[in-house]
């Protein structure tokens, strides 16, 4: 299946040096593995359930949205345990540790998603094993 998408130009040009790099055979083999890890990384990151440790770091534009990410903070306060926080220019990176509902981690990561100066979010999540006191 042929399909168009729309890429900023340094977002390409990064791509196509990385699998080039890899010596992959093109760039749709490239975007098809690209696509499948993202697939398991989000199928995995829905299947999560009951209490769960997390470690969620996101990049942002500072003064667009160190307002609203605030208040997402607030928020989410019950499932925060401690931030870090590092300037960068006008860039900042954070890290959340959390702990609680899976389902309420998953929900402020998509919060922080939604933001457009918002640049990645990526999480970890670790959750205690069903019959012991040990974190898998």
């Amino acid at each position: 299946m042929r399909t168009s998408l729309n890429i900023p130009q340094e977002v390409l040009d990064s791509f196509d040096e990385t699998w080039e790099a890899e010596d992959m055979e093109s760039r749709s083999r490239a975007v098809r593995e690209a696509m499948q890890e993202y697939i398991e990384r989000h199928t995995q990151f829905e299947d999560i359930e009951g209490d769960a440790i997390a470690v969620v770091a996101f990049d942002y534009e500072h003064t667009l949205v160190i307002g609203e990410l605030h208040t997402v903070q607030h928020e989410f306060e019950d499932i925060i345990g401690t931030m870090q926080h590092m300037h960068h220019g006008e860039w900042c990176l954070e890290t959340i540790f959390c702990t609680g509902s899976a389902d309420r981690i998953r929900k402020l990561v998509y919060q922080l998603r939604d933001f457009d100066a918002v640049g990645r979010v990526n999480v970890m999540f670790l959750q205690p094993a069903p019959d012991t006191n040990s974190i898998t």
